[in-house]
């Protein structure tokens, strides 16, 4: 099985950053067997066509827009997926569903797509994640661990977090 774990997100505004903050907190307190690979998709798009192309499984972490109280967790899967990609919930879902279509296109698209994003605050000028988005990036983490354990696939957190090491 081959499993993408892609987190996408502008650093430089704000909680635009969840996706990429998620994957960067899952691979500094997990180890990652090697069918899993974890993208810092930024904010590409086609460039990520190869990368994704015939996917088992593909996890997108990112700031989602769901009309929802901001810090609010979403999780899409199945036929919720494409309708995420029509209606504007994402920043970067232009770049993201130009990738999938050109893939399903090829007959080369990911099996499954499973979105886990959280609702943003804010996408001011700024580092940092605001209050509530910022303590949601655990549950992403934990929500990524439970879709890979759901599919067989075990994440063992490390004793010592990865940037605790020096």
């Amino acid at each position: 099985m081959r499993v993408v774990i892609l987190g996408i997100g502008n650093l430089l505004l704000s909680d635009e950053s969840v996706g990429v903050r998620a994957l960067e907190a899952l691979r500094d307190s997990h180890d990652v067997p090697p069918e899993v690979t974890l993208i810092d998709g930024g904010t590409s798009g086609m460039e990520l066509l190869e990368d994704l192309e015939g996917v088992d499984l593909l996890i997108v972490l990112d700031a989602v827009f769901a009309n929802r109280a901001p810090g609010s967790f979403i999780r899409l899967s199945g036929d919720e997926v494409p309708v995420f990609f029509r209606r504007m919930l994402s920043p970067h879902q232009v770049g993201l569903s130009e990738v999938l279509a050109s893939l399903d296109l090829l007959g080369r698209a990911p099996h499954e797509v499973v979105v886990l994003g959280v609702q943003p605050l804010t996408f001011e000028t700024g580092m940092m994640l605001s209050g509530p988005v910022a303590a949601r990036v655990p549950d992403l983490v934990n929500a990524a661990v439970q879709e890979l354990d759901a599919h067989g696939i075990r994440l063992d957190p490390r004793a010592v977090p990865a940037a605790n090491l020096a």
